[in-house]
């Protein structure tokens, strides 16, 4: 009889607070309004929501009742900590996808089959709902209204498109609220389709970080009248340093960049013009770093907002992400999943409560004027295990990117590089950045040495700044500023085969004892 009484309690209470949900996802405005009203308090309702959500999965879902059993579980009202928490490896390959949604069964019509890029290794298959695919898209769309105001849109869809989770519902979701041409990573027809249509609309071209690169070089070498033209550029799949959005808002008005997974779901949190605000001011001010992440963090994050009601996030004892999706039309319920990306939470309030300096709280509250989003923050780190570690230091490809492209004359002719750590005929170590130029390039060996020389002095100032660690090794031991640098024609060395590929490889490992 109680256990008849609970799950009647659960459901009544998680259909319920999911319609209320549906209601601001009605229309992009009544999105926009909820972002600007939220408020920390609301964060108990999504807490509660997420409790909520476990405990249905346990009750209809076979795989996770089972992970739960497995676990020796108990049941206690309120306490979402009680559940275990889920993973690729301890849960979604343990199990057959039947069993992984509700009630067992696969639901057939309207589902949709997404395939991770398989970055990290085996590609994945990511069944959505009709239902859980019409909030992501009006989520995505109502986000792009508030971060891309404009009468005329017209987007670009340049990610790769097929069974790719981003590219084929971007398109779908940018479809609500602009005229969408799905080019796909096709260089060619962006531009076509930028002459064609002329400037009197006001452009958002959406892509992976390195592609929006590219196609400003192209466009660059084309001598492309930039200033007739209104384009901004939304990028997600990757991080992007400042450094890299510097370079790209020389031309395209901004660039904002978004978070999702294969795993969990596309627009789970984005870039405002307080997040920028925000990861700018932590890059310059010690204190307010020191006091957001900690004295002895040297790294610096991504910053996003997120809305708990949809994306509860949570952190563990190890700062792994822990996220719970709050909503009963996902058919494959994702509860308290680690995706493997460390990161920080904190309220707007925790946030603006950490500047120190009056005139900077009035420049995070201008900023925070321009979107008006009042959701909490997100300090994303990335994936635990993207790094080398060098003399007694911790290189992120992050780093990386910083020197290479902050204020060198030569970011022009590069279009990616990967970072690997390579042993020497003398059995010692020592980090490799290798460089591939665009297509097309050609630099006789003058020219070749001098892009070495500048990106190898870029990176070594960049890590000598910002990492504490490089920073002692390199007054112990002036040996490690020994960072090679290797030049490569495109699609050549370790980039043969790139282009085949869904997302850029940054890291290279095992080459070095």
């Amino acid at each position: 009889m109680i256990s008849t009484f609970r799950q009647w309690t659960l459901r009544l209470g998680s259909y319920a607070l999911s319609g209320i949900y549906a209601l601001y996802r009605a229309h992009p405005a009544v999105w926009r309004l909820m972002a600007r009203h939220y408020r920390p308090r609301m964060a108990g309702f999504a807490r509660l929501n997420a409790w909520m959500t476990c405990q249905f999965a346990a009750l209809d879902v076979p795989a996770y009742g089972d992970f739960l059993r497995r676990q020796g579980w108990e049941f206690r009202w309120f306490d979402l900590e009680s559940y275990p928490p889920t993973g690729k490896a301890s849960y979604v390959q343990a199990y057959p996808e039947h069993e992984r949604c509700r009630n067992g069964r696969l639901e057939i019509a309207g589902s949709v089959v997404d395939e991770s890029s398989g970055s990290s290794g085996q590609p994945f298959n990511w069944v959505r709902s009709r239902a859980e695919l019409r909030a992501v898209h009006r989520n995505l769309a109502a986000y792009a209204t508030m971060i891309f105001p404009a009468k005329r849109r017209f987007v670009i869809n340049a990610y790769s498109m097929g069974a790719w989770a981003t590219g084929t519902n971007t398109g779908i979701a940018m479809s609500r609220i602009a005229m969408v041409k799905n080019t796909g990573p096709d260089i060619r027809k962006i531009i076509d389709t930028l002459r064609h249509f002329g400037p009197d609309f006001e452009y958002v071209v959406t892509a992976y970080p390195p592609f929006l690169k590219r196609l400003l070089d192209e466009l660059d070498a084309e001598r492309f009248p930039w200033s007739e033209y209104r384009i901004s550029g939304l990028v997600g799949g990757e991080g992007m340093t400042e450094a890299l959005r510097d370079y790209l808002e020389k031309r395209f008005l901004k660039v904002r960049s978004g978070y999702g997974a294969s795993d969990l779901t596309i627009g789970m949190a984005g870039e405002t013009d307080l997040t920028v605000w925000v990861r700018r001011r932590l890059r310059a001010d010690a204190g307010f770093r020191a006091e957001l992440l900690g004295p002895d963090e040297q790294r610096l994050p991504m910053v996003f907002q997120y809305n708990p009601l949809e994306t509860f996030l949570e952190t563990t004892a190890d700062s792994e992400i822990l996220c719970t999706i709050n909503s009963t039309s996902v058919v494959n319920p994702k509860v308290r999943y680690n995706i493997g990306d460390e990161g920080r939470l904190a309220t707007l309030p925790e946030v603006l409560a950490a500047i120190a300096d009056p005139a900077a709280r009035a420049e995070a509250q201008a900023a925070m004027r321009v979107d008006g989003m009042r959701l909490p923050l997100l300090f994303l780190f990335g994936r635990k295990d993207s790094t080398i570690s060098y003399m007694g230091a911790n290189i992120y490809p992050q780093d990386i990117e910083y020197g290479l492209y902050d204020g060198n004359p030569y970011a022009h002719l590069l279009e990616g590089f990967c970072l690997e750590l390579v042993q020497d005929d003398r059995l010692e170590s020592r980090p490799t950045v290798h460089l591939q130029l665009r297509s097309g390039v050609r630099l006789e060996a003058a020219r070749r040495d001098l892009l070495t020389d500048t990106c190898r002095t870029g990176v070594l100032a960049h890590l000598t700044a910002s990492s504490r660690d490089f920073a002692e090794s390199l007054a112990e031991d002036p040996s490690a500023a020994d960072l090679r640098v290797a030049v490569h024609e495109h699609g050549a060395g370790p980039f043969a085969g790139a282009a085949a590929k869904l997302k850029n490889v940054y890291l290279i490992k095992g080459t070095a004892a």
